[in-house]
């Protein structure tokens, strides 16, 4: 399976204590790329048969800042004030027209101002925080959510163990 990334990082800079491969195209396509194999070819994990099947998949990877993120919150959410990350899976309104070789999963969307509020937070690495962000993201364009308890749970197992396997697709 191949992917296709479309990374953007609208208005948002690098401080100098950040990691210089945050915003690494290759990088963040390596790392999507592995955790998608991870999930396609783990038959034991949700993920829809037309996702299995495709030959290449296609996601958008935006990193902003909290006022995007914020209009965005409440355009699609009615949620006020910003949040960590959105997803907006394009399988979700999927129909026979979306069966093929390539598949478009949708766009994930992280503020990177709230990112690092959490990283300090949470006492680790900025890079630590985009990655958890950007799987949950990914998992809910694959259709995975968590209206309860339960299948947040399982949401957040399975993000821990894509997190297990480090950064840019190497096994750890």
């Amino acid at each position: 399976m191949e992917l296709d990334l479309a990374l953007d990082q609208e208005g948002v800079a690098l401080q100098p204590s950040d990691s210089a491969d945050l915003f690494d195209e290759t990088a963040w396509l390596q790392q999507l790329e592995h955790w998608l194999n991870r999930i396609c070819g783990d038959s034991s994990l949700d993920c829809l048969t037309l996702v299995r099947a495709a030959d290449e998949l296609s996601v958008g990877l935006r990193f902003t800042d909290d006022a995007n993120i914020s209009d965005l919150n409440s355009a699609w959410r009615q949620k006020t004030g910003p949040t960590d990350v959105l997803s907006f899976a394009a399988l979700d309104d999927a129909g026979d027209w979306m069966e093929g070789p390539s598949i478009e999963l949708g766009d994930i969307v992280v503020s990177l101002e709230t990112a690092r509020r959490q990283a300090e937070e949470q006492g680790h690495s900025l890079q630590q925080e985009l990655r958890w962000l950007v799987s949950h993201g990914l998992l809910h364009l694959l259709g995975w959510d968590h209206p309860d308890e339960e299948s947040l749970a399982a949401m957040l197992a399975l993000q821990e163990r894509l997190l297990g396997d480090g950064w840019s697709g190497q096994p750890g």
